[in-house]
């Protein structure tokens, strides 16, 4: 059995993210491992590993030993109905294609992940996942999301694919969706990790945005091929959405929510982590508030500001923001003061307009000519005072 399919044989084997089964492959080579279950028991020194990993001795460790035993029966037994070879003729066939770590198409980061690691992922679209996610932020939510909530995620989508940062997500209900759509009105590919076969699209409502995404990104699948999604795989493609990713942005959260759960990852794996603050009295964004009162993410609130916080440092800088420039803004020192002492309602003098501006008489009518002719001062029978409708600009 080659080590391609080998990879394909575990995916059927064992569940994405079990650690055991990763750690078996790491030290034993995919090969070996199938190798390994299809005798039905471990090896003693694989053995003698669970054991210590989770620290029992006696007849605790007797108890550890039955569980890996069980764990092994129950992957001999789905070995007894994996077959390999028609999964790959049936994956190319959907259109998809396989990745393995080593390939040129890996992306290296998920070694990040140590013994959760996929042991392989199917592709199904036209772009290059590596290359991708060398520039890429996660955007993750809730799916029972506001219109507020709807609105950011598309901008940071759009606004993320318009600087060329490539949006991952979940492809989800919610924020998922509305990330990925903005992301595709910005021509940058856009990545949905699935918890399903990718050949498989849920939800069913989303299946023109899953095609939308196939022609401008990927979509992303540890799972074989025709695997329909259940909840705990759903917390479990979170990891991968973090760590293909440089940063995790929240945008409404619950306190309980699945995008926290991506948050706990993208901290695990020293990712950057943001949060969008939404309304004090929402409740879909109460996660959101959590993770910036602990100082766990960054408050953000422009997709620029994202880049600041993922980007090249010093080469990826949000414009500092700053509020309307009004026209008496552009005023010299001491015409800004003249036009501070020229009254609103009853007119003055230019004596007593120089006393309150604390300039000279010179300088109060060069300074009171040049504000007449921009239209903030009039001249009255008493003197001067601000023209109605435009008091000081």
């Amino acid at each position: 059995m080659s080590d391609r399919l080998a990879r394909v044989t575990l995916m059927r084997l064992a569940e994405p993210g079990d650690a055991v089964m990763g750690r078996l492959v790491a030290s034993r080579g995919p090969e070996a491992a199938v190798g390994q279950v299809r005798e039905g028991h471990p090896d003693p020194e694989f053995a003698r590993w669970f054991a210590a990993s989770h620290c029992q001795t006696g007849s605790r460790r007797e108890r550890l030993t039955d569980r890996l035993e069980r764990m092994f029966a129950s992957w001999a037994a789905r070995l007894e109905t994996a077959e390999p070879a028609r999964d790959l003729d049936e994956g190319e066939r959907a259109g998809a294609r396989l990745v393995v770590p080593g390939d040129r198409g890996w992306p290296t980061q998920l070694d990040d992940l140590g013994d959760s690691r996929p042991h392989a992922l199917w592709l199904h679209g036209e772009a290059d996942l590596r290359f991708s996610c060398l520039r890429s932020v996660a955007v993750v939510g809730s799916r029972a999301v506001t219109p507020y909530g709807t609105h950011v995620a598309a901008e940071f989508g759009a606004g993320l694919s318009e600087r060329g940062w490539t949006v991952v997500s979940g492809g989800a209900y919610g924020v998922d969706g509305a990330a990925h759509r903005g992301a595709l009105s910005g021509g940058t590919p856009t990545v949905a990790v699935l918890a399903c076969g990718a050949d498989v699209a849920y939800p069913s409502a989303h299946h023109s945005l899953f095609a939308a995404v196939r022609s401008q990104g990927l979509l992303v699948s540890e799972c074989p091929m025709g695997a329909h999604p259940t909840r705990p795989r759903f917390l479990v493609r979170n990891r991968l959405i973090a760590a293909l990713s440089r940063g995790t942005v929240v945008i409404e959260a619950a306190l309980r929510s699945g995008a926290l759960n991506t948050a706990g990852h993208a901290v695990a794996l020293n990712r950057h982590l943001a949060a969008v603050p939404g309304p004090v009295t929402s409740e879909t964004s109460a996660g959101c508030h959590r993770l910036i009162r602990q100082g766990t993410a960054v408050c953000v609130t422009t997709p620029e500001e994202m880049v600041e916080l993922v980007g090249a440092m010093g080469e990826d800088l949000a414009p500092e923001p700053r509020g309307p420039v009004l026209p008496r803004d552009r005023l010299d020192p001491e015409t800004r003061a003249v036009l501070e002492a020229v009254p609103a309602r009853s007119g003055a003098g230019p004596a007593t307009i120089a006393l309150a501006a604390g300039v000279d008489l010179e300088t109060v009518l060069s300074c009171l000519g040049g504000l007449a002719a921009a239209g903030y001062v009039e001249r009255v029978p008493r003197g001067w005072r601000l023209r109605p409708g435009k008091p000081g600009g």
